[in-house]
């Protein structure tokens, strides 16, 4: 469909994936983490039909990075031209510091 950017992760966004998993081993409850990875990645997939759904992160107050709230957690992503960006992927409560901001990296799979 013409219009539809495509949606990806970005290496940070891995990362905090890796992390919350990791969390919830170490709590003993490997399948919350897994469930919640899950929803999370599900819940992007509204993305490359709606890429301004989510609201500018207020931090940044930057057009092309917005946030998709799922509590606990913000998702924040980064309009591209051809793409949108997830860049991380935070407890809601944790604010954004602009010095981890900048271009992700391609994962081994692009």
């Amino acid at each position: 469909m013409k219009g539809k950017r495509k949606v990806e992760f970005a290496d940070s966004a891995i990362f905090d994936l890796d992390e919350l998993h990791a969390w919830y081993v170490e709590q003993q409850s490997p399948e919350t983490g897994q469930r919640l990875i899950a929803e999370i990645v599900a819940k992007t997939s509204q993305l490359d039909s709606f890429p301004k759904s989510g609201r500018i992160v207020p931090e940044l107050g930057l057009a092309n990075v917005r946030e998709l709230i799922y509590p606990p957690f913000r998702i924040v992503y980064r309009l591209d031209r051809d793409s949108i960006w997830i860049v991380r992927i935070w407890r809601s409560e944790r604010m954004l510091k602009m010095h981890k901001w900048g271009r992700p990296k391609k994962t081994k799979n692009d």
